[in-house]
């Protein structure tokens, strides 16, 4: 059986980027850099990163390839070339979220992070993700790319797993989904 989990940061009012796809709120409240927030030990849990185009060209312009030992999938109907410098670790997807979680499960894929408002919310759509975890960032940010914006075809409910809370008033609650 897939683990598909989500791993992301959003403003208090729910937003994961700026409109112009900007975070720099983000890297501004993030900059204490004695604290992952359990980010490392989640990423060195998963073998694949499943991402979109937008949340893809944003982590180009990071000084490096943050996943050198995981597979990462590109979810684009657009983008058509990957930078040859990611080697073969980084595949184009065309398909559905349900496609790309039978094609990761053929090939042996146990847990994925997935990545980027749009495929977290076809993989919630498709009641595929497992478990969401969530840091809230004390800010307002008025508009941008909401997390949980697009309708879903029926109520998702979830568990809590847990929240904790942090020095600098970053929030972290996790998740699990439950199956319908």
């Amino acid at each position: 059986m897939m683990h598909a989990s989500a791993f992301i940061a959003t403003s208090l009012d729910g937003y994961i980027s700026r409109a112009d796809n900007s975070i720099d709120w983000l890297e501004d409240a993030s900059s204490d850099a004695t604290e992952d927030y359990g980010y490392e030990a989640f990423v060195s849990s998963v073998t694949c990163v499943v991402m979109g185009r937008k949340t893809f060209q944003r982590i180009l312009t990071f000084p490096e390839w943050p996943y050198q030992t995981q597979r990462a999938i590109v979810m684009s109907s657009t983008l058509k070339t990957i930078p040859e410098s990611l080697g073969d670790n980084v595949q184009l997807f065309n398909g559905s979220a349900q496609d790309v979680v039978q094609l990761l499960e053929a090939e042996g894929d146990s847990h994925l992070y997935v990545d980027g408002s749009r495929v977290i919310q076809d993989f919630i759509a498709a009641g595929l993700l497992t478990d969401i975890t969530i840091t809230t960032v004390p800010i307002l940010l008025g508009e941008g790319v909401s997390l949980f914006g697009g309708p879903l075809p029926k109520d998702v409910k979830l568990r809590h797993v847990a929240t904790r809370a942090y020095q600098n008033g970053f929030v972290q609650s996790q998740y699990g989904f439950l199956k319908a």
